[in-house]
């Protein structure tokens, strides 16, 4: 595998993330006939979280995606991240994942009627970075950057932060790619030759 290959784009909310990891998408379509892409979407729809105004976002992402981007597959993976990507791994496809902050939002503070489980969630970060390392597919990762702000006041919320951080430098670490997005420009972080 060649982590240059995968790319890590964080940033605030409304930064511009997704709609960049979609350029990259639609990039990498454009190169081949030959060529996929599948978004997998972490999100939980609302009829799991029992948030109504989740399940219109996640409908208005779904058609902002399929115009600007056509030919880009989705599937949901709120689970299970890592053996998706073992799953879908071909050298002819990309694969985005949109976004690990949600998928580790779920995992460390499910919705009622789930129990958070730090086993579950070290065997979920195990099998990710796994998948990451081993892939011969690219991976396009969004990520939310919110350890920039004043610290929390609430020891949950801290704790969320610092295992966010360290998630996305364990990432970052297996990414030949790193960009940071401030108001829809990308900054690159890293560039691996």
């Amino acid at each position: 595998m060649n982590p240059s290959r995968h790319e890590l784009i964080l940033g605030g909310a409304k930064s511009g993330k997704s709609r960049t990891a979609e350029a990259r998408a639609s990039r990498w379509l454009a190169e081949g006939d030959d060529r996929r892409a599948t978004l997998v979407a972490t999100a939980l729809p609302g009829a799991v979280t029992g948030d109504a105004e989740m399940d219109q976002r996640i409908a208005r992402h779904r058609a902002d995606r399929a115009a600007r981007v056509p030919r880009l597959q989705t599937i949901e993976a709120a689970d299970d991240l890592g053996s998706t990507l073992q799953r879908l791994a071909d050298p002819r496809q990309l694969i985005v994942v949109d976004c690990l902050t949600l998928w580790l939002t779920q995992l460390l503070m499910p919705p009622a009627g789930r129990v958070p489980s730090p086993a579950l969630w070290h065997h979920e970060r195990v099998a990710l970075l796994a998948a990451l390392r081993d892939s011969p597919t690219p991976v396009v990762l969004v990520s939310n950057e919110i350890g920039l702000g004043v610290l929390p006041l609430s020891r949950e919320a801290r704790d969320f932060v610092d295992t966010l951080g360290l998630l996305h430098q364990a990432v970052a670490g297996l990414c030949g790619r790193v960009t940071l997005m401030v108001a829809g420009c990308e900054l690159t972080v890293k560039d691996a030759p």
